[in-house]
């Protein structure tokens, strides 16, 4: 977070941010309102989100709604577009919309990005909303992003052009005559004092504009390295598939002697089965962190994992799941004073050979790999990947996961620094039956 406002509020040029959704809760406020204050001094902004869930009915805890949109977009220096968006953006249009188009309506815009002065990136994970930065009563993501200072982001920005000049993305539309105008004080102005006073906002100094220290020390925080940033293309027709597939693939196919491998949502399929048979034919060690159903905030999710646990161990393969009551989850996912009920993992990250890393948007999954598209960042750097991988390793540790182990009667075990479980681990009742009633939806739904 802390990086993010360092970077618009340093910016001269150009901020040009691209996500899947901004919500409208605490974090998205602050973060409006810096790149609000940033074009008031001359910055170019464009703002470019997936217009799955842009109409909402208030700014406490959901997507900013179209009203606010137009009045931000108004700005003489913001620009906002949409991806594939809605023919009738009324709530009534958009469920008949769903209905009758559900094969166009049905591919997302998943990227996540950053690039100011076409200097600086973050590519990574992470929505625009609390609970990917730590400010989540109910539960926080333990997240990544990588932040990247050069040729990294030329290539990111080439992307946002990409997709800013497709044929799928529109101007958020004009407010209508008569419409409703939000507030001046939904904006910037007076209610901004009200996010800033958060608590854990405070704890951070988050509302300070001096980022003259953090950007001093930058450079020694910094591992040299080569960067390629991949992406799908934001056209989908029947003569386009997704490269982050066949990316990932020949990432995993590199391996010479170890995988780490942290996703926040896995449905393997053949292919993917196929390459962890293959490496582990080759002697390549593959480790993988996911959520278990205790950790998952999609519950459907998990549904069609689970059968795929033994199949994975008998690849060879080490397999762990998060616990929600990490041990990492006070420096990684919750800001202090606040202490969710619980941590989820959201991270999609691969580090090969203690050599590259590999950081992006991209779950292992079907929609991911079919339906959305998706970008990440492969980084060709010793000194980052070697600290990646002792991270990694970190959060499969015993206080932050289980590992899930075959017991010697067949079953499956789920065995941590707390004990060993015979079942997989839940936070309630209710969940394990969501986890049984999602089996009964198409896999390709989550």
């Amino acid at each position: 977070m802390l990086w993010r406002l360092t970077l618009i509020d340093s910016a001269t040029h150009s901020i040009d941010l691209q996500y899947y959704v901004w919500f409208g809760d605490t974090l998205g406020r602050l973060m409006m309102d810096r790149v609000i204050k940033s074009a008031d001094r001359g910055v170019k902004v464009r703002i470019l989100f997936d217009d799955l869930n842009t109409m909402l009915h208030d700014m406490t805890h959901v997507e900013m709604r179209d009203e606010l949109l137009a009045r931000i977009d108004r700005h003489p220096n913001i620009q906002i577009r949409v991806f594939n968006p809605w023919d009738d953006r009324s709530l009534f249009g958009r469920g008949v919309g769903m209905a009758s188009d559900f094969k166009r309506l049905n591919r997302r815009m998943h990227n996540k990005q950053m690039v100011v002065d076409n200097r600086v990136a973050i590519i990574g994970g992470r929505n625009l909303g609390d609970e990917y930065f730590g400010l989540n009563p109910e539960f926080n993501f333990h997240d990544l992003d990588v932040l990247g200072v050069g040729p990294v982001a030329r290539q990111a920005s080439q992307v946002f052009d990409r997709y800013w000049n497709s044929d799928w993305v529109r101007a958020i539309p004009r407010l209508a005559p008569g419409a409703d105008i939000p507030p001046e004080s939904e904006l910037s102005t007076a209610s901004i004092g009200t996010v800033t006073a958060n608590p854990s906002l405070m704890s951070i100094n988050a509302g300070r504009s001096d980022w003259t220290a953090e950007i001093e020390g930058l450079p020694g925080m910094l591992a040299a390295g080569r960067s390629e940033v991949h992406t799908d293309s934001p056209v989908r027709d029947a003569g386009t598939s997704n490269h982050m597939p066949n990316a990932i693939h020949h990432l995993m196919h590199s391996a010479k002697s170890e995988l780490l491998i942290t996703n926040a949502y896995i449905i393997p399929d053949a292919s993917f089965m196929a390459d962890l048979r293959q490496l582990a034919g080759r002697g390549v060690k593959v480790r993988i962190l996911t959520n278990s159903l205790a950790s998952h905030d999609v519950p459907a999710v998990n549904s069609h994992f689970e059968q795929w646990r033994e199949p994975i161990l008998e690849t060879g393969a080490e397999l762990y799941e998060l616990r929600p009551d990490a041990a990492i989850r006070g420096e990684l996912a919750d800001i202090a004073p606040l202490r969710a009920e619980f941590v989820g993992l959201h991270t999609k990250a691969m580090v090969i050979d203690r050599r590259r890393a590999f950081v992006g948007s991209m779950n292992l999954d079907p929609r991911s790999q079919i339906l959305n598209s998706e970008m990440g960042v492969l980084i060709d750097s010793p000194l980052l990947a070697e600290k990646l991988a002792e991270r990694m390793l970190r959060d499969m540790a015993g206080d932050n996961s289980w590992q899930v182990i075959r017991a010697d009667d067949g079953t499956l075990r789920w065995r941590s620094s707390a004990g060993e479980l015979t079942s997989q681990p839940a936070r309630s009742l209710s969940q394990r039956m969501q986890n049984v009633l999602f089996k009964a939806f198409p896999v390709d739904l989550y």
